[in-house]
């Protein structure tokens, strides 16, 4: 069965593929659909439906618009939903530098990942959120990943998900846990 991917990020394709092996996982990329998607919502929620539902429309495959970002209670919850674009657009050594400088004086360095998937297709609407705890490192450290990756140690761990390899990272990773949930709907 086709599931089609609210993304030109080869990365999270590939990441959702080695997770629904029983899915073969498509991207815009490969419908060729390279129209730009307003994410104008308040919330994850409403950010992952915005993609799902453009997809959905625009190719009538089973869609899955998913938003992510790393929430920082000690500060106030940022960079939250704009946490791809929060000091440049896609610029995640920027954006990994604005973290560790607005942690710089922090010792609370509790965070979360946090992603909500939203599956669109000829049923409606269906939500799927997952969350992983862990803490801020003071320094960037690994070089897998993608994204915060470098700057996230998860709970029970020594190593942030940059140190740990793509397998053991999809295992306790926050869009691991949103995907069991879609496949146990």
């Amino acid at each position: 069965m086709e599931l089609l991917v609210a993304t030109h990020n080869e990365h999270k394709k590939e990441e959702i593929q080695e997770m629904l092996p029983e899915y073969k996982v498509t991207s815009l990329t490969d419908y060729g659909i390279f129209d730009e998607i307003i994410e104008d919502g308040n919330s994850f929620h409403e950010n992952a439906a915005i993609k799902a539902r453009f997809c959905f429309r625009k190719t009538g495959k089973a869609s899955i618009g998913d938003d992510s970002g790393l929430v920082i209670p000690a500060l106030d919850g940022r960079p939250g939903i704009y946490s791809a674009r929060y000091a440049g657009d896609h610029d995640f050594k920027a954006n990994i530098a604005k973290v560790l400088a607005e942690m710089e004086n922090i010792d609370d360095r509790r965070a979360y990942f946090v992603t909500v998937m939203c599956l669109s297709d000829e049923k409606g609407e269906q939500y799927f959120e997952g969350k992983v705890y862990g803490n801020i490192t003071r320094e960037v450290r690994g070089e897998n990943g993608f994204g915060y990756d470098p700057i996230f140690i998860p709970d029970s761990y020594e190593i942030s998900f940059a140190e740990m390899s793509p397998d053991d990272k999809n295992k306790i990773s926050h869009r691991r846990n949103a995907l069991d949930k879609f496949l146990n709907r």
